[in-house]
């Protein structure tokens, strides 16, 4: 096993990493206090914080309280707040548009408050910053692009341009021959515990995203640690054009494609032995949440995974644009710089500039965010745990629960933009019919580890910049950041320069029959089991595994971890293989889920069954109009 250095007393307090114990309930302020630190407010800064992330320590015993154990808080007696236009239960995308849409029709003035449960804005749109050795990096820890933004809708366009985010010049900040530059292409690395031996091979695997490996597949091959019979299926599959559906008519190959998942199409149709699927199976976990055990034949199609090359299938019966845009409208940040955008509208004083540019080097003032005379406040570690009409019907009493305590507000419009699951829990107007509904999606439980190192020169030495992991125990992937710069903010100059290591885990559970929901059920339910010591051991045995023969050392490489853990992750998205075929954003039983009940209003990806920025927005969207028709 390798060496594995402990996060040190310094590295935790340089970076407040929060995650001492699980299901412990403490803020920023606490957790310095057990290290007999003392901190101002204006030293708060989630985003430095290393450590476990995402649902942090803190930001999720409330709500599980309420929702697994029945708990009740007391509703204060008297009003511990004013009473406000609208109030938004979650301050993710959709929240933080929800309040930008409602004040565009109510007017600058209108009176907005926005309860947020964990201790940072964006929701799964999360920014990491670290500071290596003098130079500042930047990295995602959930929401990480603008996907086929030609494809939003024109609200979501619009919010986009009033935001002054200019989707154009990512063809200029997004340098999209980085990596070529460097001769760095994908990489598979064979983990010993898993194939005897530890061993770094180029990928010979094509993909929608990716090219497969110039090297001749059959070299490649000869060092893939696995039976004979093996390789040369496996070569057979990506050296030909097979059709291995030629026994299926033309009619019937889409259905028997969705019918299948691509594991069953491999083996059963493509002579693929089970050591050679179990090689591919986790490819796009980090897209879907799920291997490919549990997805269909078709949608490995359309990510034209090996083997279906031959089958023949048009753009068209693959529900495919054939005019793509490329995957480049990404800030350093993610989408977390839509995030701060929003915030910076919203709440002037909490963030400085007006530019695109300044968007990613400005530093939030956390402490403006909740400031009495701003029209529109920011609540930071908020739970809500009830949301009820008054007895008039004419406004609704939020009550939430912050460090500890409960309080009231009211407000004459509520939009929850939070995780659609704990929405029967802390609304009892929720009619039982819509409860069913709203209970049949599943979040996608996953995890993205941002590993800040001193230099990557290992992987250069190597040729890779990416790598993926085969029946991994956890870490499913790495890669070098994506090469942006914007601004005043400068990507890795070169090899011997700080960089951001994006890491990838979904906690599926392969290979067993289950469902895709059933699988996010279970996995959901392992990653709470987790602590971040179970992380860093990981990421030093991987990396130290699969970057030895570059000169890696992760006792000195490593410069700091953080876990984006996300168990309740991304929105539901209808799987063709488990749901309906007819089941999509326009129909399904998460129309039923979002029905509006009087003052009340539900946005959230959830909302729209789709798992992006845009579907966020269009939810917050439509939410808002419905509380604006109220009057």
């Amino acid at each position: 096993m390798a060496p594995r250095r402990t996060i040190t007393r310094r590295d935790f307090m340089g970076g407040f990493a929060m995650g001492i114990t699980a299901g412990v309930t403490l803020s920023p302020f606490e957790v310095a206090a057990k290290f007999g630190q003392k901190i101002s407010l204006g030293d708060y800064y989630p985003p430095k914080l290393t450590g476990l992330r995402g649902d942090h320590v803190g930001s999720f015993e409330v709500a599980h309280g309420v929702a697994r154990e029945g708990l009740e808080w007391p509703r204060p007696s008297a009003q511990t707040d004013d009473t406000y236009d609208l109030i938004v239960v979650g301050g993710g995308i959709s929240g933080l548009s929800a309040a930008w849409l409602y004040r565009a029709q109510a007017g600058p003035n209108a009176r907005i408050l926005i309860l947020e449960n964990h201790d940072d804005f964006g929701g799964h749109a999360k920014r990491n910053e670290f500071n290596v050795d003098g130079h500042k990096l930047i990295g995602y820890g959930g929401s990480q692009a603008l996907e086929e933004p030609k494809n939003y809708s024109l609200v979501a366009r619009q919010l986009l341009k009033d935001l002054s985010i200019d989707i154009r010049r990512f063809y200029s900040y997004f340098n999209q021959g980085f990596y070529d530059r460097w001769n760095l292409e994908a990489g598979i690395f064979f983990k010993k515990e898993s194939y005897g031996l530890d061993r770094l091979v180029p990928d010979p695997f094509q993909n929608f995203y990716y090219e497969k490996s110039e090297k001749p597949a059959e070299e490649i091959f000869r060092a893939f640690p696995v039976k004979p019979a093996t390789r040369k299926a496996l070569i057979r599959l990506v050296e030909s054009d097979t059709d291995f559906l030629a026994d299926v008519p033309d009619g019937k190959r889409v259905e028997t494609l969705r019918s299948i998942s691509y594991i069953d199409f491999l083996e059963k149709y493509a002579g693929i032995p089970r050591e050679g699927t179990d090689i591919l199976r986790d490819k796009f976990i980090g897209y879907w949440g799920l291997g490919w055990d549990a997805l269909s034949a078709l949608e490995g199609a359309r990510l034209e995974m090996p083997g279906t090359s031959g089958l023949g299938l048009t753009y068209r019966q693959l529900g495919w644009d054939e005019n793509e845009e490329p995957y480049i409208f990404h800030f350093p940040d993610g989408n977390a710089g839509v995030a701060r955008a929003l915030v910076r509208g919203l709440v002037p004083a909490a963030l400085p500039g007006k530019t695109m540019e300044e968007l990613v080097t400005s530093r939030v003032e956390y402490g403006n965010l909740d400031n009495q005379n701003s029209p529109v406040r920011i609540r930071l570690n908020s739970t809500a745990v009830e949301v009820r009409h008054g007895k008039n019907g004419k406004t609704v009493n939020v009550t939430y629960v912050q460090n500890g305590a409960a309080s009231r507000v009211r407000g004459k419009h509520i939009i929850l933009a939070c995780n659609n699951r704990m929405i029967p829990y802390i609304c009892p107007e929720v009619p039982e019919k819509q409860v069913e509904a709203i209970e049949y999606a599943t979040r996608t439980p996953l995890v993205y580890i941002n590993i800040a190192l001193r230099n990557w020169r290992a992987f250069v030495e190597l040729g890779f910049n990416r790598i993926y992991i085969p029946k991994a125990n956890m870490m499913s992937s790495m890669r070098l950041d994506f090469p942006v710069s914007v601004g005043n903010y400068h990507f890795s100059s070169g090899p011997d320069k700080p960089i951001v290591v994006h890491g990838t885990y979904v906690p599926n559970v392969p290979g067993q029959g289950l469902t895709g929901r059933e699988q996010f059920v279970l996995g959901s339910q392992k990653l709470y089991q987790l602590s971040f010591a179970d992380f860093e051991e990981d990421v030093f045995q991987q990396m130290s595994g699969a970057l030895a023969g570059g000169g890696f050392d992760a006792e000195r490489d490593i410069a700091a971890i953080t876990v984006n853990r996300w168990p309740h992750g991304y929105a539901y998205e209808y799987n063709e293989l488990f749901d309906p075929i007819d089941w999509n954003p326009e129909r399904g039983p998460h129309i039923a889920g979002r029905a509006q009940i009087g003052r009340i209003s539900i946005a959230n990806s959830d909302a729209s069954a789709y798992a992006y920025v845009d579907g966020a927005i269009d939810a917050a969207a439509r939410a808002v109009d419905e509380q604006v028709a109220l009057g």
